[in-house]
């Protein structure tokens, strides 16, 4: 989507040592790919967008070939809230692409309804709303590095309810069935990742059954997602505020992970907002 952040992603794997290509028009994706491939470059990003307008129709057909080619490209998805997206269009004084003169929120609708397919079939969605620059940019690193590509990696987010629950996530558990620290006064002030408030947290009651529960089940689900040509997964994790409890808890999950050997990354989406 236009100002979900696309430009800050395109830099960021740029600085993972890709090739990256912007406001391709899709009817030159196979040449660009042939013309890459003959100097040895085997790592190719491509920003591919509305504001190439009426050639973007042609992008389907132009990764229908591809993978007609022996080539699987990965899609990444960039969205944002139309609350987001009106405020970075308003303080970068630029209009959307689409919007020709009209209505900013028309455009974003009519921009949301071309991009609806390219969604439903990509392999990682962001929500771009409720992070910074650096938090997409950890996200970016997190998926593109160098690494296993025939394992699975894992993101686990931590958040909070009352901001929303994050809409690119592949899992959501909810924690607010644990005592809450922040009636603890000692505790109040603190964070899930000070030791005082994850030993309370993780001491409760049902916690520590919950995170092997939940381990087990992504244990389980690993290798369908494999299968299915699924290698990035979204783990989110609320509590009331994201500040005492979900942190925490997500914490606690990625060690687990980390410890079974899988490439795992950690985003405290509402930590420092409550």
């Amino acid at each position: 989507m236009s100002g979900a952040g696309r430009r800050t992603a395109a830099h960021a794997m740029e600085d993972l040592g890709w090739y990256v290509v912007d406001n391709l028009p899709p009817t030159m994706l196979l040449s660009l790919c042939d013309e890459v491939a003959g100097h040895g470059i085997d790592r190719l990003a491509v920003v591919a967008d509305v504001r190439t307008r009426s050639l973007f129709e042609s992008l389907d057909g132009a990764l229908t070939q591809l993978r007609a080619r022996g080539v699987e490209p990965e899609i990444l998805f960039l969205e944002a809230t139309d609350e987001t997206i009106v405020k970075r269009q308003e303080s970068s004084r630029r209009p959307l692409p689409l919007q020709r003169g009209g209505h900013l929120l028309d455009a974003v609708d009519l921009e949301r309804r071309m991009l609806s397919g390219l969604r439903a079939g990509a392999d990682l969605v962001i929500d771009t709303s409720g992070i910074t620059t650096r938090q997409l940019a950890q996200r970016i690193d997190h998926a593109f590095a160098d690494g296993d590509e025939a394992a699975l990696a894992y993101q686990v987010m931590s958040f909070g309810f009352k901001r929303g629950v994050p809409v690119d996530a592949d899992l959501v558990f909810d924690v607010r069935f644990l005592p809450n620290p922040y009636w603890v006064p000692e505790l109040r002030p603190k964070t899930g990742l000070s030791p005082d408030v994850s030993s309370y947290v993780l001491a409760q009651r049902g916690a520590l059954d919950f995170i092997e529960r939940v381990d087990d089940l992504l244990a389980g689900m690993e290798e369908g997602y494999l299968r299915e040509g699924k290698r990035q997964v979204t783990v989110a994790i609320g509590c009331t505020g994201g500040k005492h409890r979900s942190t925490s808890m997500a914490e606690e999950l990625a060690g687990r992970l980390r410890a079974r050997g899988r490439r795992t990354a950690v985003l405290h989406r509402d930590l420092g907002r409550e």
